[in-house]
């Protein structure tokens, strides 16, 4: 997208430029789909899913045939303080894993026919420790942002957006901490595996960073507490909505860093979907509190995009049967009296 942007100032100027649904596909899309073969209703969220894809794709009938996965690597400081079962090597590893096809996501995307490219943020330093100050200064927040921004096709008919970073279910429970108030407890889950001492380590770090960062702007917010790929994801999903690209969203550390857009600009997430929810205690609350509802409950947590790849295959469903059915018309069979 070459995007430009260089302060949180001008991220705020950007989101009140946002454009809303295509109304005129929307309504293209409600006048067809009375008219397939079948009850009205009958298909459930697969008829949610091809109305939200044809409003934000801005064109009827929806298409499916290019979507696109942005799986965003970064390199938290906080992750020296223990809260990790893992070490910040493992991010450097499992990007290598990516770029060989050895990853869950890379099956995933395989299988579900998504076009995947993993984009690593400056791996060898880690953003600063967010309980001493903030994890980044603007011009590092403002450079990963319009990372996110950049890798952003047009031609594009869904985003599958992902990260890898140890330690980064740290800062995504403190960013939703800030932004929705209640305790570091509510929102700190296991991540990697933690328990016992280490977990309640994690907790006083989530609870430390909230403490001193917490009462910021939401933009600052995810400046101060979250990281590089937490920022890349964010800048993601604005140039999405800018150029009418619908995005699925995976789980609690992508929910968290785009949490913040919503929190800076009501309805800014309005053409995302969570496409799980993952068992980290903190992201069914988060969800809940975007006013969204996930498409799958699969008991994972993976991280990678994982989740939101495996949605495509609703999506995809979703345009096939909206597309395909006959019509009560064309089928010859007898609409509701």
């Amino acid at each position: 997208m070459n995007s430009t942007i260089s302060s949180v100032a001008e991220i705020r100027a950007l989101l009140e430029t946002i454009p809303g649904r295509d109304e005129t596909a929307w309504a293209a899309w409600a006048a067809r789909e009375p008219q397939l073969t079948k009850p009205a209703g009958a298909l459930g969220r697969l008829e949610e899913l091809s109305a939200w894809l044809s409003a934000w794709q801005g064109h009827h009938p929806p298409v499916m045939a290019l979507p696109r996965a942005r799986i965003f690597a970064g390199n938290h400081g906080v992750a020296a303080l223990g809260v990790s079962a893992f070490p910040p090597e493992v991010t450097v590893q499992m990007v290598a894993n990516f770029q060989r096809g050895g990853a869950a996501i890379n099956q995933l995307c395989k299988t579900n026919g998504i076009e995947l490219s993993v984009q690593a943020l400056t791996l060898d330093t880690p953003t600063a420790d967010f309980t001493q100050g903030p994890a980044m200064g603007e011009a590092e927040f403002a450079e990963a942002f319009r990372a996110g921004m950049d890798s952003v096709p047009a031609e594009t008919d869904v985003l599958v957006i992902g990260e890898m970073g140890i330690g980064n279910t740290t800062p995504a429970a403190a960013i939703s901490c800030a932004l929705f108030g209640g305790t570091a407890e509510d929102w700190t889950g296991r991540g990697t595996g933690v328990e016992g001492g280490a977990l309640a380590r994690k907790i006083e770090v989530v609870a430390a960073g909230v403490k001193r960062h917490g009462a910021l702007p939401p933009l600052d917010v995810l400046r101060c507490l979250g990281g590089r790929e937490l920022a890349a994801m964010a800048g993601a999903v604005l140039a999405a909505r800018l150029r009418r690209v619908p995005v699925l969203l995976d789980g609690y550390v992508t929910t968290a860093a785009v949490a913040a857009l919503e929190a800076e600009h009501a309805g800014a997430l309005d053409h995302c979907m969570v496409a799980h929810v993952s068992v980290e205690p903190g992201h069914g609350r988060l969800v809940e509190k975007l006013g969204k509802s996930a498409l799958l409950n699969f008991g994972m947590r993976l991280g990678e995009g994982s989740g939101a790849a495996l949605a495509v295959s609703l999506l995809k469903s979703a345009v096939a049967c909206h597309t395909g059915m006959a019509t009560f018309a064309e089928a010859g069979v007898s609409e509701k009296e």
